[in-house]
């Protein structure tokens, strides 16, 4: 496949996700309280059983061509959230039967993303 219609097919799906994140987590802060972040919950679940459902349906029921895996899984769900991927790659870790690999991956994303977002925010506020 061209680059261009590659680029195409993920700037494509990453508009969707981008603008359908914008307006869940807008939707929900409106409707819910803006005081703890449920459009972020919302979008990372969310998003985190879209790429896992797409990504097993195409690889274990259907035959889907790899454009599609463009569309969704790199451009719709990287825009919507990133955390999809993270936790398929720690789902599929667990069906490997790699425990250890999926309990450190799951610690080590969460508590130093957790750090670096406390460290980025400590050096925003100091310089």
């Amino acid at each position: 496949m061209e680059i261009t219609r590659t680029i195409a097919l993920i700037s494509f799906g990453a508009i969707v996700g981008a603008n359908l994140r914008y307006l869940v987590s807008g939707w929900l802060a409106r409707h819910l309280t803006a005081s703890f972040p449920y459009g972020t919950l919302a979008v990372n679940t969310t998003g985190s059983f879209i790429l896992a459902f797409f990504l097993v349906w195409t690889t274990e029921r259907v035959l889907a061509s790899p454009q599609w895996r463009l569309l969704v899984a790199v451009g719709f769900c990287g825009a919507y959230t990133t955390f999809s991927s993270y936790t398929f790659e720690t789902f599929a870790m667990m069906e490997q039967g790699r425990l250890w690999d999926a309990g450190i991956n799951f610690l080590a994303n969460n508590a130093l993303c957790f750090v670096c977002t406390i460290l980025g925010a400590a050096l925003a506020r100091a310089i």
